[in-house]
């Protein structure tokens, strides 16, 4: 079992999950409007299934999809992390940062607060020398947090092979930092 890193910013801890994670992530999970660009909402057990894959993915290497809590009240706002994407992706061999969050905590700036972290403990804890992060193509708000930290739009899209139907939701774009840029622009 690896020393399990749980980054904090001024506002967000990010942390290992708990048991008493599982609700308000799986109400996050089967929110319409949280899942607008996934294929589906998530039933509980599937929930619960991503849950529980990030706890042992974090206890395995220490770092990964970590759950968000608010410092000033401990409420679980969503997840932001750092993960492998599978080797069907055209980033396959880098770690994405990538961040879902509860409607009530979105336009706060929390998303990009926690990527930020995220990208820290990429580049200065496990010497990561490039970052990437991905979105269905009209996802602007996840576009956007990734315009304000500092990622790259490679112009390049991809059709992502786990996502079959609707087909609007298939293409996705791929943004990049290198850990040079983020030294250059964010450390």
């Amino acid at each position: 079992m690896a020393k399990i890193i749980e980054p904090k910013t001024a506002r967000i801890q990010l942390r290992q999950w708990r048991p008493s994670d599982l609700e308000p992530f799986f109400t996050m999970s089967s929110d319409k409007q949280v899942m607008k660009y996934f294929p589906a909402t998530l039933s509980r057990s599937e929930s619960d299934g991503i849950a529980n894959k990030c706890q042992s993915l974090i206890a395995e290497n220490g770092w990964g999809v970590w759950a968000a809590q608010l410092l000033e009240t401990n409420e679980f706002i969503g997840m932001v992390g750092l993960h492998k994407p599978s080797a069907d992706l055209p980033s396959s061999g880098s770690v994405e940062v990538l961040w879902r969050l509860a409607r009530p905590h979105w336009g706060k700036g929390y998303a990009t607060e926690a990527a930020a972290a995220a990208l820290r403990v990429g580049f200065e804890q496990l010497n990561l020398q490039e970052i990437v992060s991905f979105a269905v193509v009209n996802n602007h708000p996840s576009r956007a947090v990734m315009e304000r930290i500092n990622m790259h739009n490679t112009g390049k899209t991809f059709m992502h092979p786990d996502v079959p139907a609707p087909e609007h939701l298939r293409e996705h774009c791929l943004y990049k930092i290198s850990r040079e840029h983020w030294a250059a622009k964010c450390a």
